[in-house]
């Protein structure tokens, strides 16, 4: 390493710091610029003797290379025993979340917030114990307390402060989502053009219905425990807006018209399209869209349409085919709706829309191949129906004719002739197989762009998939209000932050596979405050880069860490 003088063309002299090193690949010794420091001429108004000031500047990192190529020398007996007050293994991979966490500016909201208030614990540090923790080693929050050495954060709390911090989360709940909206609009901006709303539901472990929100409901996973229903809202990035609890009986269209109104008001949007499926789309939620100034793209159920759509739908004119799989065609039509009146009447109205119908065969042979289970059940149902009941025939009675239960055992009852399959609903069903029907008040839209909007519902499909698989949302430990909804507040700051993540990678990789290759980034303590690493991929070198954060070091020291950390934090 040394001080390099470079006469230029124009007879000034520039100065830099450079190194020396062996090109493995060119077989060669070559140089590269540690420091560029200027012209000299510039420099002495600075420096009284610029060459003197950066030789020396020169033995300095000299030093430092010196110490940094250094073996480090540890010693180790057969007597060592382990220190059971010491937790060896620690993550490292969550410095990636630390950095978007602190971008997003959630310590200074929860600092502010608790600046004046009473609480001894410190909210900031629990919340990041349970969004690490959610995103990373997801389980109750007992056991999240139990693993809390797993982080090189402080540990100055206690189990009973993190039950006490639920509440003190749920109070700030609206206004931390409103002060996440808000950074997300600074730092990556918010594409709004389209709103994308969904409703599912999580299961807790208990069967007590002791608050407002655990309710017995329809299940998405067919489980007999008390639900809560969860509507979200996406923007066109995949990034979550806001999300809003329903008790587990609400019906899913029920929770769209108080949710749109509060993401609107709340959110200071202006006119959106909002896009969802087929269970959003009922008179009601398509009358007050159109009357808030807002647009829409839902799906619409063919099989539960009216006849005179059906036969559009089979109708082969007017279909172009893209390919020999793929066919569509679209009409605006007036179509007449049922709206409920403020006296709770319902009240016909007509809406003028485009409807767009699709075929695709892929999609019909998969509806097909579903049904076979179904209809394999139900051959088997008619043929013993002392096998079944009604909660065990779910799905293929429909395909019976004639069935009924008991309404007290939900045993079938005996009938005056054998059960039999119903053959022209079933062929009137496979008729539809492949077809889907969207409609939309977005009348100047291609075909393929309501398509192309529709689609995009996936994302947030993907979202609830997230979060009932990598960050495991449910079952649902905690049983109070304040704590449930806090619980899903940690669900949704871990959801962003993993989003924002995708998004920093380009989307090269899942969620899964990101926070798959940030579990496995950790290290093991060694001696004199050494610790040592043993993972890297190409997917750890790609966040590295994308942050700013270097993973590819074997070897750190505590210090070294905790500098890494407190980088991320700034």
């Amino acid at each position: 390493m040394y001080l390099k003088k470079t006469k230029t063309r124009n007879g000034k002299i520039h100065l830099a710091i450079v190194d020396t090193y062996y090109d493995k690949s060119k077989k060669c010794s070559r140089t590269k610029t540690i420091e560029s420091l200027g012209y000299l001429e510039e420099l002495k108004k600075l420096y009284e003797d610029p060459i003197d000031h950066f030789s020396k500047r020169v033995d300095e990192l000299k030093i430092k290379k010196a110490e940094l190529l250094a073996p480090i020398k540890m010693e180790f007996k057969h007597s060592d025993m382990i220190d059971p007050t010491l937790t060896y293994s620690k993550n490292y991979g969550y410095t990636a979340l630390s950095s978007i966490y602190h971008d997003l500016g959630i310590h200074t909201f929860l600092t502010n917030r608790q600046r004046y208030s009473k609480e001894e614990y410190n909210a900031n540090t629990i919340m990041k114990l349970l969004v690490y923790s959610r995103m990373l080693y997801p389980s109750s929050k007992k056991k999240t307390y139990e693993n809390r050495s797993s982080f090189f954060e402080k540990e100055n709390y206690s189990l009973d402060d993190v039950y006490r911090s639920l509440s003190f989360f749920n109070k700030h709940k609206e206004n931390l989502m409103l002060w996440i909206n808000d950074r997300i609009k600074q730092l990556y901006g918010r594409d709004t053009s389209l709103v994308y709303y969904d409703v599912t539901n999580y299961y807790f472990e208990t069967d007590d219905l002791d608050n407002d929100f655990k309710k017995k409901g329809i299940s998405k996973e067919h489980r007999p425990n008390p639900i809560v229903q969860l509507g979200l809202f996406m923007d066109n990035n995949g990034i979550p807006i806001t999300y809003q609890l329903f008790p587990g009986n609400t019906n899913d269209c029920l929770t769209f018209r108080p949710n749109l109104k509060k993401i609107k008001m709340d959110y200071n949007l202006g006119k959106v399209v909002v896009v969802a499926d087929k269970g959003m789309t009922t008179g009601d939620n398509i009358w007050y869209t159109l009357s808030a100034k807002d647009g829409y793209v839902f799906s619409m159920s063919i099989r539960g349409a009216d006849k005179e759509l059906k036969d559009y739908v089979l109708n082969d004119n007017g279909y172009e085919w893209l390919g020999v799989e793929y066919k569509r065609k679209s009409r605006l039509y007036p179509r007449t709706i049922q709206v409920t009146a403020t006296n709770g009447k319902k009240i016909k109205k007509t809406v003028d829309e485009k409807q767009v119908v699709f075929y695709s065969e892929k999609y019909d042979k998969r509806a097909k191949a579903e049904r076979l289970a179904t209809l394999t059940k139900a051959h088997d149902l008619a043929n013993n129906p002392g096998k079944y009941t009604r909660a065990t025939s779910y799905g293929a009675s429909k395909y019976i004719k004639k069935i009924d239960f008991d309404k007290e055992t939900g045993e079938i009852l005996s009938a005056t002739s054998s059960l039999e399959i119903d053959v022209k609903k079933l062929k009137d069903e496979e008729a539809l197989d492949g077809y889907y029907v969207i409609v939309t008040s977005e009348m100047n839209e291609t075909d393929d762009r309501i398509i192309e909007m529709y689609r995009g519902l996936w994302k947030i499909e993907e979202s609830f998939k997230v979060t009932k698989s990598d960050l495991e949302a449910r079952p649902v430990y905690v049983s109070t209000k304040d704590h449930i909804e806090a619980h899903f507040l940690t669900c949704f700051v871990s959801l962003v932050i993993a989003r924002i993540l995708e998004m920093k990678l380009e989307n090269r990789y899942s969620i899964t596979k990101l926070l798959e290759t940030l579990r496995k980034t950790v290290c093991c303590y060694a001696q004199q405050n050494y610790y040592l690493f043993n993972y890297y991929d190409d997917v750890l070198a790609d966040i590295g880069n994308a942050l700013g954060i270097d993973y590819s070091k074997r070897i750190r020291t505590l210090g070294e860490i905790k500098k890494n950390l407190a980088n991320t934090k700034k």
